[in-house]
């Protein structure tokens, strides 16, 4: 779904490396690896949202389709938790933050709200703490770079951030705001990419983890087309609480466990099938922002526009078709054209907003307080 789909500027520090923590070696550079996950994963959330309306028609899409949600954004979670390691509230960081999350996270709410409201009888509205469709991530983003510090203080972060999700995940007053199912229920990923080193990905790329991945995943794809009749997809969401989803709490708390089980073990499954060299797609991978936010229109007008309702779409003809036309779409969106188009929307340079700092000047000092004034 925080660079938040790729390596954004609110996920770079003065001069630290962002895939480390506070001990790590000195920078390497970019790290293939990443790039081609985040380019990967991309590309199959732009060809899963292309499946949507496809998969009434098809059980094999719907399998297909819930096979991904069950894996493509904890995987982007993941990887965002990890080049969050270093967040430690440096005045670069927070610029960046808001130049890299914030803008892009108001200009696209206001954007594709308009762009619905074009397209449909809906009114034009938005509410700046109720995040519509793709920008939830950015959202969720945004709390959780900001809570980073205090899960590495914590001694036991995940197990803390897994309760915080059955929690908000089993109350159904949770509310809408701020995406709070989503950001508590992907909570975990966050704290688990926060909590991982380089070698743990490193161990993943091994020959037999490699082996046992695809073994993962044709076991997931097995149990989805068995699901697909039995199961509702949006538990794969996480975007409401388990009473919404019409079961007890209890049972809303064991499937909660069991998604994130089944969720972490597909992650890791096709993490380890990432390529680690440098590929034709590599550099791509800079790009995977852009083509989050931008193929939102593309998906949602097809919708709108009943580009599905010919018997051709919904055909296992059209509906290889269309999955390769979106697989298209999603690398033209993260190409260097693209990026210069909207840059401005994307990274804006926002030096104007904040005040010029000499590199590695303190914080002011905090006036001196005098003599006998009152304390607290």
């Amino acid at each position: 779904m925080i660079r938040a789909l790729r390596r954004s500027p609110a996920e770079r520090d003065d001069g630290a490396d962002p895939k480390a923590g506070a001990q790590a070696p000195p920078q390497k550079g970019r790290d293939a690896f990443f790039d081609n996950a985040k380019f990967l994963a991309i590309v199959l959330v732009v060809v899963g949202h292309s499946w949507e309306s496809l998969r009434d028609h098809s059980r094999a899409t719907a399998a297909a389709y819930m096979l991904l949600y069950a894996f493509h954004m904890p995987a982007f979670t993941i990887i965002s938790g990890y080049f969050s390691r270093s967040f430690d509230f440096r005045p670069r960081q927070l610029q960046r933050l808001v130049s890299g999350v914030v803008v892009p996270y108001i200009t696209f709410e206001v954007a594709l709200n308009a762009f619905r409201a074009y397209n449909t009888s809906d009114p034009f509205e938005v509410s700046i703490l109720d995040p519509w469709y793709l920008t939830w991530f950015l959202m969720s983003l945004f709390i959780w770079r900001l809570t980073a510090p205090l899960w590495r203080l914590m001694r036991f972060p995940l197990a803390t951030a897994v309760l915080i999700a059955v929690v908000v995940g089993t109350t159904p007053t949770a509310g809408d705001e701020i995406a709070l199912q989503r950001t508590a229920q992907y909570l975990p990923f966050f704290v688990l990419g926060l909590q991982l080193s380089e070698g743990h990905f490193l161990r993943l790329r091994t020959g037999r983890l490699r082996f046992a991945a695809v073994a993962v995943l044709a076991a997931g794809a097995a149990v989805a087309y068995w699901a697909v009749p039995r199961m509702n997809p949006d538990w794969f969401y996480r975007r409401d609480a388990a009473q919404d989803l019409g079961v007890p709490t209890w049972v809303g708390v064991l499937m909660i466990l069991g998604m994130l089980a089944c969720s972490l073990a597909l992650s890791a499954a096709f993490l380890a099938l990432v390529p680690a060299r440098r590929t034709w797609f590599t550099a791509l991978g800079t790009g995977t922002l852009y083509a989050y936010l931008l193929h939102g229109f593309l998906a949602k007008g097809a919708h709108w526009w009943d580009w599905y309702d010919s018997e051709w779409a919904r055909s296992p003809v059209g509906i290889v078709s269309i999955s390769l036309i979106a697989a298209v779409i999603a690398v033209a969106l993260t190409t260097p054209p693209v990026r210069r188009v909207f840059t401005y929307v994307m990274e804006p340079r926002l030096d104007w907003l904040f005040r010029n700092r000499a590199p590695g000047a303190s914080a002011p000092k905090a006036p001196t307080r005098p003599q006998g004034a009152a304390a607290g």
